[in-house]
């Protein structure tokens, strides 16, 4: 599909026939730069998706969300769905003017698998509106934060901020993101593609193309990490990107464990440097003439000006600097051509694999260990089954980033190299699908929530381009299968270059001859010289590409190949996105609780406790007020009762209770009280027309001129 050189290098002037030859490798090239720059583009939508849900949620508090007390609460307390990292700013009670009211210290108060917090309150608050802000990581590592109101007494005008963002969002959410996606990307390019060198194609190794790829795979897992660990503080706390200098809040990151996962990563990573040095060197030097056959047509390039120029006495002057790198597709680190001992190249081999499956292994595993396999269900098998899972996500996909740059650059691959990393990535999608099914019903739970939830349309939306991804690989199968047997096409191409070094060769005969007869080399034009060098290396490079890509069973196999990795670099975007939304059971779990919450307050009666005094002689004491099942639209039972300060009933002269909705211009609606005994009046078929916050009005009469009204606010449902 595509060729190793796309032009001779540093050609300036091309052959007649080099620009039309040309043409359908400018379009492959143009191909592959699609394709790099949709995975930036994607990498830049993830990024402001990343941080669109969070992993622990808020199912309870006490007091309520929006509810109304009577007297102030000792402390509020938060029950997450899973456990948190809080500190003791990290839950924060504002009073109706803004001002910080909690004691300032937090409380754990977990029991079993109740995750439970609570801030201390000083007594003697008074009534008014007052604001409860939150903030805390969840044990994924995801921030999470919130706010709600409660009111003392009755509800106020309040003038306390409010979180502007949600933890995790903003440009450092954004950055936080592509920031993921990278170490995600760098992950399977670097363990896949040194898979691909070691199990399917050794002599890769001293090829140039596949050396970039896996090199800067690790470069960018390493610069991924690093951004993600000096980000960790604004992205969890303060959201203000200049926090990432800050070396107190970095101090407190390393305490924490992703902070920790980060920071293994980068400790393993450079045992992964030390690897990869060993496998593009000793072991690319172990492969000995196995793999330089990518030299031979740059070579060719280079001896072919190499010939012109010494026909015209210009052997440096007259080429330029590319000319003379013209066989840079082959790692000079490698060293020259050597007769490998098979025993030392097996034990290397042996080394290099053990090796790397180790650090592999536990690459993959500070990913499960700060992520979504690390809380929730079975924890003990979800944490090795999700790095299993990245790793074979790695070996199919990087491995297939590896089979992408062989087939474009440098020598062709042989067909059992292919076949092998057929085999490797069929074994992969198996691996794949039993622990992505797993993962699956643990992070789900039931298959309504395949469709009620994001997380689960995200899962549908992943298990759709797998199946696309199969069926792709399926076509390359059978590419794969159609391989010829014989020897590559650059054993033809080899031959084609002897043939024109040999021409050049014969050509700078006679120019040599005609400086014998009296014109001196040094006449000749070194402009003209090097154009000559170039028209016959591009001459060269064009008939080499032209007999590879005659092969029509490599050439499919290259379409089906980048077809492969279009879909996979979606692929790897929306896993990344899924690893940053809240898992299903989660949503779900939330809803249900918050369903339960409603139906319970909506199947409770409506109980108001209010003191009074009328100033009079025994004109203090309380009433309690019964509304069942305090609902609108339904027949309430209302219960009075009165009770001197010693909590005996007593009976009054007069009592008597209205209704009214302000927001509505409802009301006021009275109640007909009858006395039913001593200190107690009740009331049948009260009618609340529409839920909201209604006012209660109370009139206590305790004598012909002591009497007293008192309001509250009741949420009718």
């Amino acid at each position: 599909m595509t060729t190793t050189v796309l032009c001779a290098p540093g050609s300036g002037a091309r052959a007649p026939g080099a620009r039309r030859k040309g043409a359908p490798r400018t379009r492959r090239s143009s191909a592959l730069r699609l394709l790099v720059l949709a995975a930036a583009l994607l990498g830049v939508l993830l990024g402001g998706a990343a941080p669109a849900s969070a992993h622990a949620a808020l199912t309870g508090s006490t007091p309520a969300q929006g509810s109304v007390v009577q007297s102030a609460p000792e402390q509020v307390t938060l029950t997450f769905s899973e456990g948190v990292a809080m500190d003791d700013d990290s839950v924060r009670v504002l009073d109706p003017q803004g001002k910080r009211v909690d004691r300032g210290k937090l409380r754990d108060l977990c029991s079993g698998e109740t995750v439970k917090y609570g801030a201390g309150l000083p007594p003697g608050l008074p009534d008014g509106t007052y604001t409860v802000a939150w903030q805390a990581v969840s044990a994924d590592s995801h921030p999470v934060s919130g706010a709600f109101t409660f009111s003392v007494g009755a509800p106020s005008e309040t003038s306390a901020p409010l979180p502007q963002q949600e933890a995790g969002g903003g440009v450092v959410g954004a950055l936080y993101g592509i920031a993921r996606y990278i170490a995600y990307a760098g992950f399977v390019v670097l363990v896949g593609g040194a898979a691909f060198v070691l199990a399917c194609r050794p002599a890769a190794a001293r090829v140039r193309s596949v050396q970039r790829l896996v090199s800067r795979g690790w470069a960018a897992l390493t610069a991924a990490t690093i951004a993600m660990l000096l980000l960790r503080t604004p992205y969890t706390t303060s959201g203000d990107l200049a926090d990432v200098f800050d070396l107190g809040g970095l101090r407190q990151v390393l305490e924490t464990k992703p902070g920790a996962a980060l920071v293994a990563r980068l400790l393993l990573l450079a045992a992964a440097a030390l690897f990869v040095a060993v496998l593009f060197g000793a072991y690319a030097r172990a492969q000995g003439d196995e793999g330089r056959t990518g030299e031979i047509e740059r070579a060719g390039e280079a001896e072919g000006a190499k010939k012109a120029g010494e026909a015209t006495g210009q052997v440096e002057e007259g080429r330029r600097p590319e000319d003379a790198n013209a066989s840079a597709d082959a790692d000079p680190a490698a060293g020259p051509p050597s007769t490998p001992d098979p025993k030392h190249r097996k034990d290397l081999t042996f080394g290099l694999a053990v090796g790397g499956t180790i650090v592999a292994m536990g690459l993959a595993a500070t990913w499960a260990m700060a992520e979504h396999a690390s809380t929730g269900l079975q924890t003990a098998v979800a944490m090795p089954v999700d790095a299993l899972h990245l790793l074979a996500v790695a070996a199919w996909l990087g491995g297939l980033a590896a089979l992408l740059v062989s087939l474009y650059k440098g020598p062709s691959v042989a067909r059992a190299g292919v076949r092998r990393f057929s085999r490797l990535a069929f074994g992969s999608v198996l691996v794949v699908v039993a622990t992505g099914v797993y993962q699956s019903w643990r992070q789900v739970g039931t298959w309504r929530a395949l469709t009620d939830t994001s997380y689960g349309r995200l899962l549908l939306i992943k298990v759709a381009l797998v199946v696309v991804l199969v069926g792709v690989a399926w076509f390359s199968r059978r590419w794969t299968a159609r391989l010829g047997e014989g020897p590559a096409p650059e054993a033809e191409a080899a031959a084609v270059l002897e043939s024109v070094s040999a021409r050049a060769e014969a050509n700078a005969e006679p120019t040599a001859a005609a400086g014998g007869a009296g014109e001196s080399a040094r006449d000749v034009d070194p402009a003209r010289a090097a154009q000559l060098a170039r028209q016959r290396s591009a001459l060269a490079t064009a008939r080499t590409k032209r007999i590879r890509d005659a092969d029509p069973e490599r050439s499919g196999l290259r379409r089906s190949v980048l077809a492969e990795a279009s879909v996979a670099v979606v692929l790897l975007a929306v896993t990344t996105v899924l690893t940053s939304t809240e898992p299903a059971r989660t949503e779900e779990a939330v809803k249900a609780v918050g369903a339960a919450g409603q139906s319970a307050d909506a199947n409770q009666p409506q109980v108001l406790n209010i003191p009074f005094d009328t100033g009079g002689a025994r004109g203090k004491g309380t009433a309690r007020v019964d509304l069942d099942p305090g609902r609108s639209g339904s027949a309430n039972a209302l219960h009075l009762r009165i009770a001197d300060p010693d909590g005996r009933t007593q009976d009054i002269p007069e009592v008597k209770i209205s209704f009214t909705l302000k927001d509505k211009k409802l009301g006021p609606l009275p109640v007909t009280l009858d006395h039913v005994s001593e200190g107690h009046w009740s009331a049948r078929g009260v009618q609340l027309p529409v839920p909201g916050q209604w006012q209660l009005s109370l009139v206590v009469r305790t004598s012909d001129i002591d009497q007293v009204t008192e309001t509250r606010n009741v949420k009718i449902n």
